[in-house]
């Protein structure tokens, strides 16, 4: 069987992937202990914990992850795992919960993890030694980070560079009106793809093309000068305090740029006009466009100036992905007198169904024999052809003998 080193070895620049990366078991799991978990991964809007006891529980891989939000208010995280017998302790997607409590022999554990009664455990039990496993964590703007390895990589060059960006929009006084997870029978990366490129959108998606542009431009990674319309675009919203200047790191993992939608559109609408009367942040007008974010692994954001969207990207098996969109609007918006939920969200709804469709394609179209790599377009495939820079390099790397060695 041939290793993902070798995969790697012989892959051919500017062409898509072998087969074997987006289908065999192998490169799936070393696709989850290389990256998923060792990396930043995007796991909820902080909104979500409305009060000290709120949680919510997200699954990635073998690992199960508890998020709540502490007495202090202040979120953490910790593995979903007993430590008397390994039970799962929070069966549910989220909840309240004063303590966690594990429902097979009632150890008890405060919000900040310690335990804090077990019963009959002897006179030489030490409950200090038996808190739960922590797993780290950060908030950003409203947005909460995990990452399940041991050691973290460093998470305070991204949020520095990001926060002056989100904070415009005020995620810290929203709220999630509505939430979709849908299963797509592709990989992980076909995901990312498909949603680092808009070459596939106007044969695709009638109503994100409404309002979406799907100029290169803005949809790929810049390469040389920013063209004039854009930077007109940046220099008018960064005038009146909200940047926008095309951002990419320097290793490729995160991007943010505050992108125009098409001329006279102002949010993801049918009609182009806003979705919510009572805007989400402080932008001064309503054509400010989008600010786009994403951060591989997990996340790609939009942000407008009425609401926002949060994409998580979540990796099954080989070719099955979780796909969980949720939009988010000012705390204090009412349905049914400042936005209509069904106008909010029928365009990312089609989008995401439509995207679905396109992933189990490619995927099917991958599994025949027939299968040969073809070339990205130098033109619309830039974002595709990072993505996949970044994932090879990012492998390669953690995959080296000498860097294993170093580690």
């Amino acid at each position: 069987m041939t290793s993902t080193i070798e995969l790697l070895a012989r892959r051919v620049p500017g062409y898509a992937l072998e087969q074997a990366f987006y289908a065999d078991q192998d490169v799936f799991q070393t696709d989850l202990e290389t990256i998923y978990y060792r990396e930043w991964l995007f796991a909820i809007a902080a909104c979500e914990l409305e009060k000290p006891g709120s949680y919510v529980t997200y699954k990635v891989g073998a690992f199960n992850v508890i998020l709540v939000r502490g007495s202090d208010n202040q979120i953490c995280a910790f593995h979903n795992t007993c430590r008397h017998r390994g039970s799962v302790i929070c069966k549910a997607h989220k909840g309240h919960a004063p303590k966690l409590v594990c429902p097979y022999h009632q150890w008890t554990y405060e919000l900040d993890g310690s335990l804090l009664w077990a019963r009959d455990m002897g006179a030489d039990f030490d409950p200090t030694q038996h808190g739960l496993k922590p797993v780290h964590c950060r908030e950003l703007a409203g947005l909460v980070y995990i990452c399940l390895a041991d050691q973290a990589p460093d998470f305070d060059v991204f949020a520095d560079v990001a926060r002056p960006y989100l904070a415009a929009h005020d995620l810290a006084n929203a709220k999630v009106v509505h939430e979709s997870s849908i299963i797509e029978k592709g990989n992980w990366k076909l995901v990312w793809e498909n949603n680092r490129e808009c070459y596939h959108c106007g044969g695709n998606h009638p109503a994100l093309c409404r309002t979406f542009p799907d100029d290169p431009a803005v949809t790929g990674i810049e390469a040389g000068e920013t063209p004039a319309a854009l930077q007109a675009h940046f220099e008018r919203c960064e005038a009146v305090g909200l940047p926008s200047q095309f951002h990419l790191s320097d290793d490729g993992q995160y991007r943010l740029a505050r992108m125009p939608l098409k001329e006279g559109a102002e949010s993801y609408t049918l009609d182009g006009k806003s979705a919510v009367r009572r805007w989400l942040g402080r932008s001064p007008f309503a054509d400010a466009g989008s600010l786009l974010k994403f951060h591989y692994p997990t996340t790609w954001n939009h942000f407008l100036a009425d609401h926002s969207i949060v994409f998580r990207v979540t990796p099954i098996s080989p070719t099955e992905t979780e796909v969980t969109t949720k939009w988010l609007v000012h705390k204090d918006a009412v349905e049914g007198v400042d936005y209509d939920l069904k106008r909010l969200t029928e365009v990312w709804d089609a989008t995401n169904d439509e995207d679905r469709q396109v992933v189990e394609d490619n995927q099917q179209g991958i599994n025949s024999p027939a299968y040969v790599p073809g070339p990205y377009s130098p033109i619309q495939e830039t974002g595709v052809l990072q993505f996949v820079d970044w994932y090879c390099a990012t492998l390669a790397a953690r995959l080296s003998p000498d860097v294993m060695a170093a580690e």
